[in-house]
């Protein structure tokens, strides 16, 4: 059958001015990744300004603000939530409980709630148009079976993205044995500021429109791997890191024949450095939680450029390097498995709900 959007969801709209004990429990949309229903980070080093949405435990967040990101999760807590986003309930005369977060995060939904996003530089959904859109929803007998189906793959994914966090532990633990702590001062190796090791790439390197490309160089931003795209602009493998706004700090190597966006800058290592030396070296140094502002977080090389860290040998960087990369294979078919049991729920969504 068909539902306006407003029959099936309940759109929570009590807000309270948050207090300092809130920031212990607040959720603003840098903590939600797309298509990650669960919370994995939350909390405010002060508390937030202006009022805020009050949420509940099992509640579903939907990141109203730029929804083309695509950000839905399930509130972990009673708390407060970021009044760019909407906390949703279902009716459960009309849909359960159960599949309802399955249903807000799907493409069906979030197309249909893209599309009538009003503003251009930050696009926004109005309750007042949302509540209008019509969907389709299985029959009430069927969605307990359906949203059995779904939980089961939910907690495989979940199962495999902790063995990956594990499969991480240890290469930090292996980093940590060999070279110390990145910001600590013991070590065996010398220290140097950071820019000896590496350089700050030109931002020339980067593209900002390739929505309607598609290829075989792969496009990165923010969250990693987007899609993949018909140029490139990289000649070399570099080190992205994620200079503002949410994910700040995040690291990640660039392959040669990639391409990038925007918000992420760029570094390229020095001759005497080793690219996966650096990649966790900076990774761990854990920059989006020791140099962020406060508003909009950013991360400048002027300043993390200057911080001190250990410069081993280029040839026990390289030792290290078999060991991440040991790792990395094991992460790589984790991964696979990941994005296959992704695909499995799409496909059994969009034969559910259109």
């Amino acid at each position: 059958m068909k539902y306006r959007f407003d029959e099936i969801a309940i759109n929570s709209t009590e807000k309270k001015k948050p207090v300092e004990e809130d920031k212990y429990y607040y959720l603003g949309l840098e903590h939600l990744d797309p298509g990650q229903l669960k919370v994995s980070r939350f909390g405010s080093e002060v508390a937030p300004i202006g009022e805020k949405l009050i949420m509940k435990k099992g509640d579903v967040l939907f990141g109203k603000r730029r929804a083309y990101q695509k950000k839905v999760a399930i509130a972990p807590f009673d708390g407060i939530f970021s009044a760019h986003g909407m906390v949703l309930r279902p009716n459960e005369e009309v849909i359960s409980k159960e599949l309802f977060p399955f249903f807000i995060s799907s493409d069906y939904f979030l197309d249909n709630a893209i599309r009538i996003s009003v503003g251009s530089l930050s696009p926004t959904i109005n309750w007042s148009d949302l509540r209008k859109l019509e969907f389709f929803l299985p029959a009430r007998e069927e969605q307990d079976k359906l949203a059995e189906l779904l939980w089961a793959i939910e907690e495989n994914i979940e199962a495999y993205n902790n063995l990956n966090l594990a499969t991480e532990e240890l290469i930090k633990g292996k980093f940590i044995k060999m070279f110390g702590s990145p910001l600590g001062k013991e070590s065996k190796y010398k220290r140097v500021k950071l820019k000896k090791l590496c350089d700050k790439a030109s931002s020339n390197i980067s593209i900002k429109k390739v929505e309607h490309d598609i290829g075989d160089y792969p496009l990165y931003g923010a969250s990693g791997l987007i899609k993949y795209i018909s140029s490139y602009k990289m000649e070399l493998p570099y080190i992205g890191i994620v200079k503002d706004g949410a994910g700040v700090g995040r690291t990640f190597k660039l392959p040669a024949k990639s391409s990038v966006v925007s918000t992420i800058q760029y570094i390229l290592p020095k001759p005497e450095t080793n690219i996966s030396y650096l990649e966790y070296l900076i990774k761990f140094m854990d920059l989006g939680k020791e140099y962020t502002g406060s508003a909009i977080p950013h991360i400048y090389f002027k300043d993390y450029g200057e911080i001190y860290v250990p410069a081993p040998p280029i040839e026990i960087q390289k030792q290290f390097e078999k060991i991440a990369c040991e790792a990395e294979k094991s992460i790589q078919h984790t991964n696979k498995c990941i994005d296959n049991l992704q695909l499995v729920k799409k496909a059994i969504v969009k034969k559910y709900f259109g």
